[in-house]
């Protein structure tokens, strides 16, 4: 749209939106620092509007004038680090110039002509500036353990990835470096969203938070706990229902790694999938009403281990290819034995292999029944867990745990005769 613009439109676009970035980010700064005495304060909305404006001439100017240009990004960076030198020796905090910089960027960056990512630029500058009690306070709950699982999932996320080459290779060219290591992104990511959320509401919040946080990331593992916490003399009412709502959230879960990592089977499995997550989450919500508001366990500790996300990358390759051989040796149905094998001790897995099967090799109604399969072997697992840690406590659990089973058996088989 704004490609079809006249030349003199989009430029004055561009320098409307760098005026516009100065305008946000100085009320905010205005707002925070009115305390001040007038004539203290080296930039308030005024100077940083200006700021703003000239930022996006130049970035105009950029491409006919580029000295006229970067002389007056550097007036303004020297105007800023005579006027805050003073102040930096006195306080010691960087916060305004950097955001005064970060601001310059920015509406630089929509006058050459990059006007979306120029304000979405400042919309996180504002943010972050205005977040400052809740980003301290935040900071001040951390401990050692958290740093270290923000540092492994950056190893995860960002030092592996951009050394992989994005090729098929080895036997039966069943495997794409980049692509593995995509999945392990995503997987562990979700168990480090999972353990981000813990951190920063808590199981101050009551037991069903609790379970909802968890359950993005390790139903089992909340199932253990809770299950546990249910057969002891500590139960404060809601672990039932935290259980329950736990394995909901898993079929949400499993619902949206299906969406990235095998789109193809999204529609069936969905189909397959809707039935007993209706009825998961209807039991949730009737042992939630029927429960005391307590105080719970805490989530599962921290996911984030990098000798595991190595061992799921091996174990992700040796499927391919054993599902390639397969394919070749059986059929689409020795491959749909395969994934139900698979998925017995990983669901993930399971979905990650079935994504990178060819529509020839594997209908997406066979994948989705085999895939549901799994989840079916993984539910009796928390059935089991449920009974053996919460005993005579745990039967309202279970048999809401068994009730989303059994709905979800009867809709395989029913596709399964369709077949």
């Amino acid at each position: 749209m704004i490609s079809e613009l006249d030349p003199w439109a989009r430029e004055a676009l561009g320098v409307g939106a760098g005026l516009m970035i100065g305008g946000l980010v100085g009320l905010e700064r205005g707002f925070k620092l009115r305390d001040q005495q007038a004539g203290k304060r080296v930039a308030g909305v005024r100077t940083f509007t200006l700021m703003g404006l000239g930022s996006g001439i130049a970035g105009m100017l950029y491409a006919r004038q580029p000295l006229v240009a970067v002389a007056m990004i550097i007036g303004m960076l020297g105007y800023l680090a005579l006027a805050y030198a003073p102040r930096l020796r006195e306080k010691g905090d960087a916060t305004s110039p950097i955001a005064a910089v970060a601001t310059i960027a920015a509406a630089f960056l929509a006058g050459t002509g990059g006007i979306g990512l120029g304000l979405a630029s400042a919309a996180v500058i504002v943010l972050v500036l205005a977040m400052r009690e809740d980003l301290h306070s935040f900071v001040d709950r951390l401990d050692e353990k958290d740093i270290k699982a923000l540092a492994r999932y950056a190893v995860i996320a960002l030092a592996v990835l951009p050394f992989l080459p994005d090729e098929q290779m080895g036997p039966y060219d069943a495997w794409n470096p980049a692509t593995l290591w995509w999945v392990v992104i995503l997987v562990t990511g979700f168990s480090f969203a999972g353990y981000v959320a813990n951190r920063i509401f808590g199981a101050g919040r009551g037991t069903i938070a609790t379970a909802l946080i968890g359950g993005a990331y390790s139903s089992t593992a909340v199932t253990q706990s809770l299950s546990q916490q249910l057969g002891s003399d500590k139960a404060g009412g809601a672990e039932a229902a935290g259980i329950a709502l736990a394995s909901a959230v898993m079929y949400l879960r499993v619902i949206v790694l299906v969406a990235i990592l095998a789109n193809r089977l999204l529609i069936d499995f969905v189909i397959l999938i809707a039935p007993a997550l209706a009825v998961a989450w209807t039991a949730g919500y009737i042992l939630y009403r029927r429960s005391e508001k307590a105080e719970g366990p805490a989530p599962p500790g921290n996911p984030i281990a990098l000798l595991p996300a190595f061992g799921f990358v091996v174990f992700i390759a040796i499927a391919a290819v054993v599902a390639r051989w397969a394919q070749g040796q059986f059929g689409q149905e020795g491959i749909a034995v395969l994934l139900f094998l698979m998925g017995s001790m990983d669901v993930d897995a399971s979905i990650v292999t079935a994504g990178g099967l060819s529509p020839e090799a594997i209908a997406a109604p066979l994948a989705a029944i085999a895939i549901g399969g799994t989840i079916i072997a993984n539910m009796a697992v928390k059935i089991g867990v449920t009974l053996a840690y919460a005993r005579g406590k745990g039967w309202s659990a279970a048999i809401a745990l068994f009730a989303s089973t059994s709905v979800l058996a009867v809709t395989l088989a029913i596709a399964w005769f369709r077949l």
